[in-house]
């Protein structure tokens, strides 16, 4: 039987009371305390329901029990845990409880999720937590370039579907896309160029704040990634003392991959790490840096491990926790190290053994999550190295299994991923995200009990007219009966 409730991820409870339901439109008002970090959940209240109503909506800072009013409040009695959130919806208000502004955010996205085609939001209660902490979308911006107006529009979908961590790659063979104030010269001499010749770009320094800003009032954090000590040819393009000759590598725009690194015997590389991680701690509000570590193919594991340790080193010393790809499991690391499980064709135990030894896990297999990877044989854009991704292989899994012999407890969560070598502009970017990336977010959010895939085939089935309304381009799946 198909859910009455499309909201997608499926909530932790959800009941239909009956009885008329909350009728959006001219005199609908959004009340919050005025704290600022409740002001900023408001106005993205009454922005999201003023662009559904077409009519502005106010925000007021008392008067939560009149009628047609959307109320934000914050109150200790829900269970533990940032993100938590209690919607109730009655004909004369929606009152929507969390313990932080995160939950308020949370609660709200569910709202809007409940929002009718004419204007109505059904009698229901609804009380919600995600069952991980760490709801990922990894965006590569270096084989291909995206620009902050279209990077705000993936922030946003990201939101929809209550994912909470944007992990940027910004920094590859092909391109760099940050300015370092620093390391000026990366972005003057290896912003310019993306895969097969196409325009590059990067990210100012004001650019990436308001990056950062735009998704924490949407709940989402930034981390960043500085690759190395492979994918490195746009720093050695720039920094000819990064290479043993003393010359600048030439540019690069193929999707070649693990032909370029960095050397542990030259006095350059040590300054580099420190300097780029250094710069990028200072931008990054939160409390993670992801330094790659990934593809090193032309590298003996001694080295690998100095240079791996030498990057962790210069993220730690300015204040942030370390986050890399799977490889860095091959090294020796500190307890609460986040590792970025991708690939499972490899070997589990030394995973296995970094867990024991107090790393903590971010599941991202390839075969699940990479979202570039093609829908099907006839799919036009992305790739095939992982096989073909079907909406139900991105939903139908769980994350603690993939890693036979992981401890279920060091898993900390979920990350799609989204690499950019075939994706140009942002309708390639959504075909590939939608419908997939609801799938995934669920896999992320929904307990193993809360999911089954009848369920969520029948919701997001309801979610089709909505990308359609904001004109994104997404893949009819025949999974599913769309609507």
């Amino acid at each position: 039987m198909p859910d009455v409730i499309t909201v997608i991820p499926r909530p932790t409870s959800v009941d239909v009371t009956g009885g008329e339901p909350f009728v959006l439109g001219q005199g609908t008002t959004v009340v919050v305390e005025s704290r600022p970090e409740l002001i900023s959940v408001g106005v993205l209240a009454a922005d999201l329901l003023g662009r559904v109503t077409e009519h502005p909506v106010e925000v007021r800072y008392t008067g939560g029990e009149a009628p047609r009013t959307v109320w934000l409040r914050l109150v200790e009695s829900l269970p533990a845990g940032d993100e938590a959130y209690r919607v109730v919806v009655r004909p004369a208000r929606v009152t929507i409880d969390a313990r932080t502004p995160a939950g308020l955010v949370r609660g709200l996205v569910t709202l809007r999720q409940l929002v009718t085609p004419d204007l109505t939001v059904p009698a229901v209660r609804i009380e919600d937590a995600p069952r991980f902490g760490w709801r990922g979308l990894s965006l590569d911006v270096a084989r291909h370039f995206v620009s902050v107006r279209d990077l705000k529009v993936v922030v946003g979908l990201m939101a929809h579907y209550k994912l909470n961590v944007l992990h940027l790659h910004l920094t590859d063979d092909q391109g760099w896309r940050l300015h370092l104030p620093s390391r000026p010269q990366l972005t003057e001499r290896a912003s310019g160029t993306s895969v097969g010749g196409d325009p590059g770009g990067f990210y100012t320094v004001d650019e990436f704040a308001d990056i950062v800003a735009y998704a924490a009032v949407r709940g989402v954090r930034v981390v960043p990634e500085i690759d190395v000590p492979g994918h490195v040819n746009a720093a050695t393009h720039t920094y000819g003392d990064l290479n043993p000759s003393g010359e600048p590598t030439d540019a690069y725009t193929g999707i070649e991959v693990g032909f370029s690194r960095l050397h542990a015997d030259l006095p350059a590389t040590g300054r580099f790490l420190t300097d780029v991680f250094t710069d990028l701690a200072a931008m990054t509000p939160g409390d993670f840096v992801h330094i790659g570590g990934d593809e090193v193919l032309t590298m003996a594991k001694d080295e690998y491990a100095e240079l791996v340790g030498a990057a962790a080193a210069a993220v730690r010393a300015a204040g942030k926790r370390v986050v890399g790809w799977q490889e860095i499991a091959h090294t020796t690391l500190e307890p609460g190290t986040v590792v970025q499980y991708w690939d499972p064709r490899e070997d589990p135990a030394p995973f296995v053994a970094a867990a024991k030894a107090g790393a903590l896990f971010l599941m991202s297999p390839g075969s699940k999550t990479y979202l570039d990877m093609k829908y099907d044989a006839t799919t036009e854009l992305g790739l095939e190295w992982a096989g073909h991704i079907e909406l139900r292989d991105a939903y139908d899994w769980e994350p603690t299994a993939i890693l036979e012999g992981l401890p279920p407890e060091s898993v900390i969560g979920v990350e799609a991923a989204l690499w950019t070598e075939t994706l140009r502009d942002l309708p390639a970017l959504t075909s590939m995200l939608l419908p997939r990336l609801a799938a995934v977010a669920e896999v992320a959010w929904s307990a193993p009990d809360q999911r089954d895939w009848d369920g969520f085939r029948s919701r997001v089935a309801a979610h089709g007219p909505f990308w359609d309304r904001f004109g994104f381009a997404w893949y009819r799946s025949p999974q599913v009966d769309w609507l």
